[in-house]
């Protein structure tokens, strides 16, 4: 190879080496620049709460109160401990709260009666892992947003009306439902039905019981837990829904799942008003409503 062009080689690997270089250096420059305006945007920001720990969230829109208090990692309903709430909706709640950012901060405002918080409309009320209690008072609408005041210190602020709609759930949408297994005519090993001291089986493993095990595994794949007559149901209250141990159709349906055997007892009671079947499962104290027609099929009556 020529001098020449050699040195042209080492020309053209030094401009690469410099290009290179100076790439980084707008990278690492362009990601300081982020930063800084970042925190500048944070530090523009105005949060009308600072809680780090919410240990009890109180509430009122229009609904009735709703109230939820977090015991050693876990959310309950303060009023029924025995509720089975999902907890990803308390959590979602003490996540917006906890640090709640404001659009604007009125200065110089109108009294409190002219953005309707003499008389809110919503009021929110949180408790910290000490037992300080803050108080978010919610008036008028402001467009997309809410006049929002904290406890009595006069502010008044617009927040987001987003920040309420986690509020909007009842309590049934927040339950948190047993998971229903996929049973089939595939996997349905046996099912052993036990009503009035008389138990009735059917066996996968009877060629006799092939129709059978079909018309009990099409009834135990119908089952859908979406409907709850009772969330935490009481042993003195199972003889109204027929689920106490001396009126209930016990059955017990033995499946396979991930190769592995496993086993559903279905406790079947009486009828509700619209003719629905009131039934519990495994150890659940939830009380479901499932159609008659499933049913009849589960326990293979005409």
């Amino acid at each position: 190879m020529g001098q020449k062009k050699k040195k042209s080689m080492i020309l053209l690997f030094a401009v690469l080496v410099v290009l290179v270089a100076a790439y980084f250096i707008l990278q690492s420059w362009n990601k300081s620049q982020d930063k800084k305006e970042q925190a500048k945007e944070e530090a523009e920001n105005i949060y009308i709460t600072d809680i780090d720990t919410i240990t009890d969230i109180k509430y009122n829109i229009g609904s009735g109160d709703m109230e939820f208090t977090k015991e050693d990692g876990t959310w309950y309903v303060t009023a029924d401990k025995d509720f089975p709430l999902a907890q990803s909706y308390p959590e979602q709640m003490a996540d917006t709260f906890k640090k709640l950012k404001a659009e604007r901060e009125l200065k110089d405002g109108d009294s409190l009666e002219d953005y309707g918080l003499t008389e809110p409309v919503y009021t929110v009320s949180l408790t910290d892992g000490e037992g300080g209690e803050t108080t978010l008072y919610y008036g008028n609408a402001a467009g997309d947003d809410y006049y929002v005041t904290v406890g009595d210190e006069g502010k008044v602020y617009t927040v987001s009306s987003t920040t309420i709609s986690d509020l909007q759930y009842s309590l049934e949408d927040m339950a948190q439902l047993d998971t229903y297994p996929n049973i089939g005519s595939g996997n349905l090993k046996k099912e052993v039905i036990t009503q009035g001291g008389q138990t009735t089986t059917y066996d996968s493993e009877n060629d006799d019981d092939a129709q059978n095990i079909a018309a009990v595994a099409g009834g135990l794949g119908a089952v859908t837990l979406s409907k709850a007559a009772d969330y935490s149901v009481e042993d003195k209250d199972l003889a109204g829904f027929g689920l106490d141990e001396g009126s209930r159709t016990t059955v017990e349906a033995v499946y396979t799942s991930d190769d592995k055997e496993k086993t559903l007892t279905l406790y079947i009671g009486g009828t509700d008003d619209s003719g629905n079947r009131y039934v519990m499962m495994n150890d659940s104290r939830i009380v479901y409503l499932i159609s008659e027609e499933i049913c009849k099929n589960i326990l293979n009556e005409e």
